[in-house]
């Protein structure tokens, strides 16, 4: 039987999205293994867990666990060996039937040592803390500060100290903070443990002292062990720095274990949740639908009944501002309002036509009222991100495209329920920013592997930006020919095309993970568990957008 064009167009954006997922699991195993095998065999030959072993061992065996920034400082810091991670994990998962943000050094990475992106990682975590009332729980095993670049973590308002000032926030907010001591910490960072709430120190393996003894016999000629001088013993019997002493590893996360099943419940947000129901539609169908050529059309719709629950939509001004689709749905049983861009072109009543993936005015007006709606409701929103941008050109300037625009970032901006985004596939210019970008504070944000992040698209970019090497070198004197000029443009394009890469984004924490379409669900229904923890303290502003 013969294959129809259809059909072999979503067998080809099956494979293109497969071979997508493949290459992105292929770099999580290499990210996973740290420092690499060598210096995993040496943590183990000292009794330790990597920070991986020690976080799998922690969570409740067979709930679920979302990493965040798995790709953070991925292709940066080449010249001092890379750094995996960031050096640190950090995943959202389950200790003792609650709901909790852990973060773990990763003692193969050049000790556990923090390099800049690994503080802004750090900050991240307890951002989501913050944000969503989640108690975090540190396990430390730290050099401290990456002395080659101490420059750009040590002094400035979203470095290093900001840790310690969000340890003291955190407290005064009622948020659990417990920290276990499994290895090294050292200098400043000794001070992390112990402004949480709680500490644990493992005995033999952990340390915490401002100077080590090196130091310390160079500083005061003082000679003495690093045991002696802050271990275990010394933290739980002399100093009373920490409050339990650990034999091993799996001791002190038994403790922790045993010291979040204490926890009290406090009041929820309130958002709706009733029993998931599966999408009715073939989830992995979603491979075949999205387009593997960004600029190619398809009927957002499509993607939409394959992530909720039974498949079941209820659209928003289904017939008006069509390049925004909006509506009601239910996400693993929670309640939610979808705000997404239609990819499809479009014809209006009019009989004008609208391309796909733009904001036209009526789309931003009726987005802005939906995301009104939502709030005064308390339904999460979440954001499916595939735009190119706002309409330009005359008409859409002359009917105030910038004050819709700016009306529908206003209700963004202002929302007080939590916001989740997706990026699935373009997210270009202040289309990333009225779609809920990182810039707007949603409690997560995530991409797909087809995802692209920038001002504007690779081609565009480098057709600017050729125009204006060309005009310099024109200036110059220097007439490039057409052969020179493609040449230059497939340099352009190519240096531009790997900064829009998700990979890019993700080693930056632009984005919290890059993820398989097929663990949407999860990610936001995980998501919406936190942020049910907090409820808003604040009222919705609805007259900002009432005109």
């Amino acid at each position: 039987m013969a294959i129809s064009a259809q059909e072999l167009e979503f067998n080809k954006n099956d494979d293109a999205i497969r071979m997508m997922i493949s290459e992105m699991e292929q770099r999580l195993a290499k990210i996973e293994l740290g420092g690499g095998k060598k210096r995993i065999d040496k943590l183990h030959a000292k009794g330790k867990l990597t920070a991986r072993e020690r976080i799998e061992k922690l969570v409740d065996p067979g709930t679920e666990v979302l990493e965040i920034g798995a790709f953070v400082g991925d292709g940066m810091y080449e010249e001092y060996g890379g750094c995996p991670s960031g050096g640190v994990v950090i995943k959202i998962g389950y200790v003792s039937g609650r709901q909790a943000i852990i973060v773990a050094n990763d003692a193969t990475v050049k000790a556990g040592a923090w390099f800049p992106i690994t503080g802004k990682k750090n900050l991240r975590a307890q951002e989501i803390a913050m944000e969503n009332h989640l108690p975090i729980i540190y396990l430390v095993d730290s050099a401290g500060v990456f002395l080659p670049l101490q420059d750009e973590i040590f002094p400035d308002k979203e470095h290093f100290g900001r840790i310690f000032r969000n340890n003291a926030v955190l407290s005064s907010m009622g948020i659990t903070q417990i920290a276990a001591v499994m290895g090294s910490c050292v200098a400043g960072g000794a001070y992390l443990p112990i402004m949480s709430d709680e500490s644990l120190i493992v005995d033999k393996t952990g340390t915490i002292f401002l100077a080590g003894s090196y130091l310390v016999k160079a500083a005061i000629g003082e000679s003495i062990d690093n045991e002696t001088l802050g271990g275990a013993t010394t933290h739980t019997s002399i100093s009373g720095v920490c409050d339990y002493k650990a034999k091993d590893d799996e001791d002190c996360l038994n403790t922790i274990r045993d010291l979040m099943s204490r926890i009290g419940e406090q009041e929820k947000a309130g958002f709706d949740r009733i029993e998931a129901v599966a999408p009715k539609e073939e989830e992995r169908e979603i491979y075949g639908i999205l387009p593997r050529d960004r600029a190619k059309p398809y009927n957002v719709k499509d993607i939409i009944k394959r992530l909720v629950d039974n498949s079941e939509f209820t659209e928003y001004k289904e017939d008006y501002g069509k390049t925004i689709v909006t509506g009601y749905a239910r996400i693993d049983g929670w309640s939610v309002g979808i705000v997404a861009n239609q990819r499809e072109i479009l014809k209006t009543s009019k009989g004008e036509m609208q391309f796909g993936g733009v904001i036209y005015n009526d789309s931003a007006d009726k987005a802005s009222r939906f995301i009104m709606v939502c709030n005064q409701k308390n339904i999460p929103l979440v954001f499916l991100q595939d735009v190119t941008g706002f309409m330009v050109g005359s008409k859409s300037e002359h009917a105030g495209i910038i004050k819709d625009g700016a009306k529908m970032v206003n209700a963004m901006s202002n929302s007080v329920v939590p916001k989740f985004t997706v990026i699935m596939g373009n997210s270009y210019g202040a289309g990333n920013y009225a779609m809920c970008g990182k810039a707007y504070d949603p409690r997560l944000i995530v991409s797909w592997p087809t995802a692209n992040l920038a001002v504007m698209s690779g081609a565009s970019a480098a057709k600017t930006l050729l125009q204006i090497e060309i005009a310099s070198m024109k200036a110059k004197g220097e007439e490039p020919n057409e052969e020179e000029q493609q040449k230059l443009y497939d340099k352009i394009k190519s240096r531009y095309d790997a900064q829009i890469s998700p990979y890019y984004s993700a080693a930056r924490l632009w984005v919290d993970a890059i993820i398989d379409p097929l663990e949407t669900r999860k990610v936001i229904s995980m998501g919406i568990e936190m942020a049910n923890h907090k409820k808003s303290e604040q009222r919705y502003n609805v007259g900002a957008i009432q005109t």
